[in-house]
């Protein structure tokens, strides 16, 4: 039990913890449009899905 909470356990806080950076930090070579947060707005959304549509 000691070996696990000698090794294992930090081994495996680290690895999230490297995990976690690396999923942070992609967002640096993201083009910019990607790299901003995502509309919530309902009105915004309609007039996306609105304007992709064909006019008859």
């Amino acid at each position: 039990m000691s070996f696990f909470r000698q090794y294992i356990a930090p081994l495996i806080v680290v690895v999230i913890f490297l995990m976690a950076l690396v999923a942070v930090s992609a967002r640096i070579f993201l083009p910019s449009d990607m790299a901003a947060p995502a509309p919530v707005s309902l009105e915004y959304q309609y007039s996306n899905v609105i304007g992709l549509l064909p006019k008859n």
